[in-house]
């Protein structure tokens, strides 16, 4: 349940597309700028070959009541999206009531008159898989994907809310979920550059403007909201006639006409949406120019245009602007402002389309010791020689491919955050065509330099808003005031009114088609991991190392993320920008990443381009050339983003908490983007013998997932990778036999002007990944491991302290340890951690899980397993995580029989001897002043520390050459 304005972009770890994201370990692979001769690859596929992969046939019917309904059969597993569209969202919002649209989607969480109770509960029980709810400037949707015999359910649950809910929303009800919504809000403000969204919205679109405000709203409105206003709200927008209901998967257009009458045909029709007039502004509604001061530790800048929306005949020329400006790899501010000038540590470039306008917004980091106003006034040169000379046919080609392969992969599946049913609905919704996509990638394949140039040209030089984000106590704002705590009478559960009948039963759930996993070795002995995947003609490869984080160099932490970030900076015939071209004419996205056990090398390439993205891939992993050149940039950017995670509460605890919790093990390793001195000293030399002895064939494994055959695919990788031989020792890994926790404790780091407060715990539990840890994920599925577990329902649905409370065993290869994570608002934080203490040792003493969520964690579990391998995605990390923890290739496909013979018992015996709650350490991110008071009489011994002193002080910034 969340404001889309809160959605964090997606992040492509081989580029810096989105922000510094503090805390988030960055192995990025990049670009310098420079030319050699390159290497000859295989023709790339042409662009039309990869637009014909994308079709999603549909039939569509609408009922007398004007709920129009959208059907696409889909027989690949046995389940159904199920994706309801409400054309309502921010910009529907009057002045005095923003907020609204978002408060309201948290309510239909909560039960309506005939399903009352939360509403995730009977959706757990039948396996439902990608659900939640999210509001956006032009509309609310509410989605999921359950097994094909829950289909009435589900309907029967999104029907009753659609057409019975006011008699469900209480004052209590209201009052709860109000506060939930103010730590959503909170959560996002608390972030490094977390005002930004509301600074960049007000300073495009005036006040009255229905864009002119961000979808999470003003804390004083949504306390303001009343239970007359939002019964309101609901009759005026929530009628079949204002929804597009989708059901994409294992159904067909005469079952579900007959479903979607039977259970939605009695909903009466209510008002109708209207839209608000939205005009692209003309002008801006205050300052061209503006500074504001956050605790960031790089300089950000940012200029945006407001411009026409996804309806507009410029949309598609504007997406490519924006690809080629800053979006590609190869994209113009990475190779200038990055890698050429070396002026910002990340540079992007977003055109955002929403159903009646735009923003076209570009952002830079700046570089440490270089003045914000040269970066800006760069970023303005690039887009005038844009505006007047436009991109190259190339650049144009290269932007089309990526996005189109993108596209290809993401609707494998047919619900969720994306996926097919998304595709329709939009379109539905915005254009009034659930086809639309169709027009869109046409449209997008006919750019040309010209119709980019000429788009360009008409918005990027009208008024720009521009935004400049410095280190310093923020400013006191409206939106951080916490009001005086108000009791909040407990919403008593309402007996179902049984006038629409019982909740649906479920049918026979079909069992899950887990793909026959295949092994083989290359003649150098490489095994190769394979299965066979045919929805969309894609190809997902991860070549894994025997590495990870526990891998790092003990006293030079951050050697293995560097040498990621390395990889691609230039091979023995390629520089970066001819990679980061390659790739794009290819459609291919190559990725590096590590967890604590593994280090990988991913491929993702149209299957068309197999043979080229494979011989791509491969010099990458086998002839990376270190460039001395480009090293001192890119560990600029590495400090960079060690100095963000050192602001941010995610960052600061993710340093801390291994150290607590894992002592002497190398697990404890796991600091962010690594030590700063550390960084700053490695040399080439470092970096290569961290590949001699880690990156390397008797280390490695393929993993593939593919729509061609084994044999297709082993002399793909036996001709890219069966001559590569190891050269030198090999690195090695040694394990305590037993590591403890440090004695219990809370640490508090200290992080001021925090509106809420992070809470992490954890505790070793003496368990290996490689156990049988069954019972325990059963066991904790009532504890942290879901929304209904009573961690989260205690901080969030009944306390309204918190936006989501998780807690779930660590599993790496040599040990598991149990970790809790809480954000909680700040004026909470002591009673908050008393409550998670209070509601862990009640469970492992006196108030165990109960038989019934015991078979709602075992339903669950069983039925949801089509939907959890429904895409290659899903089990290219299955296959790896079996190979990992020594489980047989099948696991999966008979892990139904092995959840049917647990017992409750046994679960509750495992659980209670894994977890001691009296050995829990946990770290505290917030304001010391405010939080420390509350924490000392917890009766446990509490520990300062300043958030600068967590990773100690960073190197003083390189200098800056000047540019020539």
């Amino acid at each position: 349940m969340v404001a889309a304005d809160t959605i964090p972009r997606e992040h492509h770890p081989l580029t810096y597309r989105a922000f510094l994201a503090a805390g988030a370990a960055l192995a990025v692979l990049s670009a310098p700028a420079r030319a050699q001769t390159a290497t000859r690859l295989p023709a790339a596929a042409p662009v039309s070959e990869l637009v014909k992969a994308i079709d999603i046939p549909y039939q569509q019917f609408t009922l007398k009541n004007g709920l129009r309904v959208i059907v696409h059969t889909d027989r690949k597993a046995p389940i159904v999206a199920v994706s309801v569209w409400y054309d309502v969202g921010s910009k529907h919002e009057p002045q005095g009531k923003t907020g609204f649209a978002h408060l309201f989607e948290h309510l239909m969480f909560n039960g309506s008159e005939n399903a009352p109770g939360d509403f995730f509960e009977p959706l757990q029980q039948v396996g439902a898989t990608d659900f939640n709810g999210t509001t956006y400037f032009d509309r609310t949707n509410y989605f999921e994907t359950v097994p094909t015999a829950a289909l009435d359910r589900a309907l029967f649950l999104e029907s009753d809310r659609m057409g019975y809910l006011t008699g469900a929303i209480t004052q209590s009800v209201l009052d709860e979920q109000r506060g939930v919504v103010q730590n959503e809000k909170r959560q996002g403000d608390n972030q490094p550059y977390g005002l930004l969204r509301y600074k960049a919205t007000e300073g495009l679109f005036p006040a009255s403007h229905p864009y002119g405000h961000t979808t999470i709203g003003s804390m004083a409105d949504l306390d303001a909201a009343s239970l007359a206003d939002v019964k309101e709200w609901f009759r005026s927008h929530y009628g079949p006639n204002n929804a597009v209901l989708v059901l994409a998967g294992d159904v067909d257009l005469a079952t579900a006409r007959v479903k979607v009458e039977k259970y939605f045909g009695a909903i009466a029709a209510g008002p109708k949406s209207v839209a608000p007039p939205a005009p692209v502004p003309s002008s801006l509604p205050g300052k061209a120019s503006e500074i504001m001061k956050d605790r960031v530790a790089a300089t950000l800048v940012m200029k945006e245009w407001a411009v026409p929306g996804l309806n507009d005949r410029d949309a598609p020329a504007l997406e490519v602007a924006a690809g080629v400006l800053g979006g590609l790899a190869s994209s113009r501010f990475d190779n200038v402002l990055v890698k050429g000038e070396k002026l910002a540590v990340q540079a992007s470039a977003e055109y955002e389309s929403f159903a009646q306008v735009g923003t076209f917004q570009l952002i830079a980091i700046v570089r440490p010791g270089v003045d914000a106003a040269q970066v800006q006034a760069r970023m303005d040169q690039l887009v005038a020689d844009f505006v007047r000379n436009g991109p190259s046919a190339d650049e144009v080609a290269r932007y089309v491919t990526s996005t189109v392969s993108s596209r290809i992969g993401g609707l494998e599946a047919v619900g969720g955050f994306g996926g097919k049913a998304v595709a329709l609905a939009e379109g539905a919704l915005y254009s009034d065509d659930p086809g639309f996509y169709k027009k869109q990638l046409a449209a997008l394949a006919a750019q040309t330099p010209a119709s980019v140039r000429a788009a360009a040209a008409k918005w990027l030089t009208r008024p720009a808003y521009s935004l400049q984000i410095v280190d310093g106590q923020r400013d006191a704002y409206a939106e951080s005031k916490v009001p005086p705590p108000a009791p909040v009478k407990d919403a008593p559960e309402q007996p179902p009114k049984g006038t629409r009948g019982p909740l649906p039963d479920v049918g026979q759930i079909g069992a899950l088609s887990f793909p026959k996993v295949e092994r083989a070795r290359l003649s150098n002995g490489i095994e190769l991991v394979y299965a066979q995947r045919t929805a969309v003609p894609i190809t997902q490869a991860v070549l894994s190392f025997d590495a990870g984080v526990a891998a790092d160099v003990a006293d030079k932490l951050g050697t293995q993320q560097l040498t990621l970030a390395m990889m691609d900076e230039g091979t023995r015939e390629l520089n970066s920008i001819q990679i980061a071209e390659a790739r794009e004419r290819l459609g291919a996205a190559i990725s590096s990443g590590s967890s604590a056990d593994r280090t990988t090398l991913g491929l993702r390439v149209p299957s068309s381009n197999l043979s080229a993205g494979a011989a791509l891939w491969a010099s990458i992993a086998r002839e990376p050339s270190f460039a001395e050149a480009e090293l001192g940039r890119v560990k600029t950017q590495q400090l960079t983003s060690i100095a963000q995670e050192l602001t941010s509460p995610n960052g600061l605890a993710r340093r801390v908490l291994p150290k607590l919790v894992s002592p002497g093990s190398p697990y404890a390793k796991a600091q962010g983007s690594g030590d700063p001195a550390a960084v700053a000293s490695l040399t080439r030399a470092d970096l290569l013998a961290f590949r001699q002895a880690w990156l390397r064939p008797d280390k490695a494994k393929i993993f593939v997932v593919s729509d061609r055959p084994l044999a297709e695919v082993r002399q793909v990788m036996e001709t890219r990778f069966g001559d590569w031989r190891a050269d030198g020792a090999a690195g090695t890994k040694t394990f305590p036999a037993r590591v403890t926790s440090v004695s219990p404790r809370i640490v508090v780091i200290d992080r001021p002007d925090s509106p809420q407060s992070l809470i992490a715990g954890g505790v070793q539990t003496g368990l290996k990944g490689t156990d049988d840890l069954l019972p325990l994920e059963v066991g904790n599925d009532a504890l942290g491991g879901s929304f209904l577990g009573r961690l989260n329902m205690d901080l969030r649905e009944d306390k309204h302290w918190s936006y989501g409370v998780g807690g779930n065993y660590s599993r790496n290869a040599f040990a598991a340890p149990y970790v809790i994570s809480a954000p909680v608002q700040a004026d909470q934080t002591g009673p908050a951690l008393a409550a998670l203490r209070g509601d862990i040792a009640r469970y492992l003493t006196s108030q165990p899980m109960t038989q019934a969520e015991f078979e709602r964690a075992v339903n669950g579990g069983t039925r949801s397993l089509s939907g959890e391998f429904e895409t290659s995605d899903n089990v290219l990390d299955a296959m790896q995580s079996n190979d990992l923890y020594g489980r047989p290739d099948d696991y999966y496909a008979t892990i139904t029989q092995k959840y049917r013979a647990l017992t409750l018992p046994q679960v509750t015996a495992a659980t209670k001897a894994a977890i001691d709650p009296s050995r829990f350490v946990w770290v505290v991110v917030g304001e010391a002043a405010k939080v420390k008071p509350q924490l000392d009489s917890l009766g446990l011994p509490v520990e300062v520390m300043a958030a600068s002193a967590v990773a100690g002080t960073p190197p003083a910034a390189p200098p800056v050459a000047a540019s020539k």
